[in-house]
């Protein structure tokens, strides 16, 4: 039976629609199964912390278990390469930090490309770090520390969580605009570097803000500045670095991604129940209580934020030739 064009321009019309339909359709009804959230770390640190945050409010909010799974390794390459290679459902999601924006160049050989593999879907909390140092070095104000470090040239042991972590790079940055020479001592994670720090084995010690406030409180460690843009709510009386150290920036930051192709009403939909979690009083004083601001915004802000991190984290590597253990 010979069909009228007519009839031919309409079936191949429909015809055309069914991926578009059939993919809002899957986005609209989207989750139908649990989804799991891929930490790639060791259980109870920051990055752990905040899955446990934000999953109960997904699941609460989108009616679906997420399942917080860990997958360290590798300097957090095993856990995003399983991301990078899980099918673009929506289902397998991945907790990042700076490791990310650091991975890309730390590593000559990785099995996936972040900016092309991940889909950012929001920035979820950052926070600056805190340059702490031991109670028996001489400076009180971090004027005074750089005056005394640029006399005493790589005396200053600099401890961080490990070499390539957010802590070093952190503080190699501050070597280059400072001017100033510090030895670098790596240790295998923040605990660690902090005990080493209170017996005076090193001498400062560029910090996550959760990791140290207690022994700041305690007068155990003297702060001597934060990291970020702007004075840290929780230590009011302690400057920037950035006062001293013009255009001085360094932060620890969590964000979501997804494997590259998700659809995006699923990443959309991600990234607006996140932000509305983020508006609560409750969620941002849960956030406080690990030495956390949280963040929001839109994925496309976010891959902004990806790519300059990349770019500077990139340049001080470079500089500093640092070389992955």
């Amino acid at each position: 039976m010979k069909l009228p064009r007519r009839r031919i321009l309409h079936l191949a019309a429909g015809a055309a629609a069914l991926p578009a339909i059939s993919c809002t359709a899957r986005a609209q009804a989207y989750p139908t199964r649990p989804v799991h959230l891929i930490v790639p770390y060791a259980p109870g640190g920051t990055t752990d912390i905040t899955a446990r945050l934000i999953g109960p409010w997904l699941s609460e909010r989108l009616g679906q278990t997420f399942v917080i799974e860990s997958r360290p390794g590798a300097a957090t390459n095993v856990g995003t390469e399983s991301v990078a290679h899980s099918f673009p459902d929506g289902y397998t999601l991945l907790l990042f930090d700076p490791s990310a924006a650091i991975n890309a160049t730390l590593f000559d050989k990785l099995n996936f490309n972040f900016v092309r593999d991940i889909a950012p879907i929001v920035l979820i909390m950052r926070t600056p770090f805190v340059i702490v140092v031991n109670p028996s070095v001489p400076a009180k104000t971090l004027p005074e520390f750089i005056a005394y470090a640029k006399v005493h040239p790589g005396r200053i042991n600099m401890a961080s969580g490990g070499t390539g972590s957010a802590s070093q790079l952190a503080g190699e940055l501050f070597k280059v605009m400072a001017g100033v020479e510090m030895t670098h001592i790596p240790y295998r994670g923040g605990g660690p570097a902090v005990t080493n720090l209170l017996g005076g084995q090193v001498d400062v010690f560029f910090a996550p803000v959760s990791t140290v406030m207690q022994y700041i409180q305690a007068d155990k460690l003297r702060a001597l500045a934060v990291t970020g843009t702007t004075r840290f709510r929780e230590l009011p009386d302690v400057p920037t670095a950035g006062d001293f150290v013009s255009g001085y920036d360094a932060n620890y930051w969590i964000g979501l991604g997804a494997p590259k192709k998700t659809p995006g009403e699923i990443v959309t939909r991600l990234n607006k129940e996140i932000n509305a979690a983020l508006a609560t009083p409750d969620m941002q004083s849960r956030f406080a209580q690990q030495g956390g601001i949280v963040a929001g915004g839109s994925p496309s802000d976010f891959e902004k934020f990806i790519s300059d991190e990349t770019q500077k984290w990139s340049k001080v590597i470079k500089t500093a030739n640092i070389k992955p253990e």
